[in-house]
């Protein structure tokens, strides 16, 4: 197990899991010390790039004794591989600023390299637990939501989801297995927080619809949001976490008719612009 100490006004480490922890950041110093905390008894060296914080993310980074190296953005997939090629141990945990390894993760995530699956597997899910409007949410849309997050860095490599530029997925190769424990989410810090995201994933669902050439659909317009309410708050019992759940699977609905609007907007516009008026 690693162990800590203080060194030099710095929170000193010791060789670890052969694990390295994988994270981008810009202005994360609210998020950060938490994050790393939760995984600093647990790998053998933090690596952070950072895309030009201006805050005190640098400095909480060397508190822990992050590598924290600069580049410039390039983009949410192209950003974390280039994180993947710094880091240096065989296997990798990547983390978002904004999430905590819970202590029953930790030990599950001991426990698959104690017990030698990391001899059989090429990477390992967990759940991902979000806290909204006060309280843990476990049902809905939004859990358990599995992450594969432990993975072996050679062969893996993260690749735009469907050509988005915000959300990506991992490529692992080979198989899978699931861990125990819950890495816990603080995405959203308020609903005006929600919505600010929200305009940003619409306008790359947008620009990811008009690179695919896909039309407004009508039936998709209005289909798509009951369809996402009905899932989350019944079939997967949103309405077990109390007014949030009902909050989120409106939202998530709402949000569904909102991008298929802004893709009909834009087709307006086109016309209008082709039609020199």
């Amino acid at each position: 197990m690693l162990g800590t100490g203080i060194r030099g006004g710095r929170i000193g480490r010791m060789p670890g899991l052969p694990l390295s922890i994988s994270i981008i950041s810009l202005n994360e110093e609210a998020n950060l010390r938490r994050c790393l905390a939760s995984v600093l008894d647990l790998a053998s060296e933090i690596v952070i790039l950072d895309s030009g914080s201006k805050d005190r993310t640098a400095e909480i980074a060397a508190e822990f004794d992050a590598k924290f190296i600069h580049q410039d953005w390039l983009g949410y997939t192209a950003q974390k591989n280039r994180c993947l090629e710094l880091c240096t141990q065989p296997w990798i945990l990547n983390l978002d600023c904004d999430e905590e390894v819970s202590p029953e993760l930790a030990a599950s995530i001991r426990a698959f390299f104690e017990r030698g699956e990391a001899e059989k597997h090429a990477g390992a899910s967990m759940a991902r637990r979000t806290w909204f409007l006060g309280r843990w949410i476990y049902h809905g849309d939004w859990y358990p939501d599995r992450k594969t997050r432990v993975f072996r860095r050679d062969g893996s490599r993260w690749e735009a989801d469907g050509g988005g530029q915000v959300h990506e997925r991992l490529v692992v190769n080979g198989s899978t297995t699931s861990l125990s424990g819950d890495l816990l989410h603080y995405s959203f810090q308020n609903i005006r927080h929600y919505l600010v995201k929200h305009i940003e994933y619409s306008g790359v669902f947008l620009s990811t619809q008009q690179v695919k050439k896909k039309r407004w659909s009508l039936l998709h317009t209005i289909f798509r949001p009951v369809w996402r309410f009905t899932r989350a708050y019944f079939l997967r019992r949103g309405f077990l976490d109390g007014f949030p759940g009902l909050w989120i699977a409106v939202a998530t609905a709402f949000f569904a008719f909102d991008r298929y609007a802004r893709l009909y907007e834009s087709e307006v516009e086109a016309g209008q612009t082709n039609s020199g008026t």
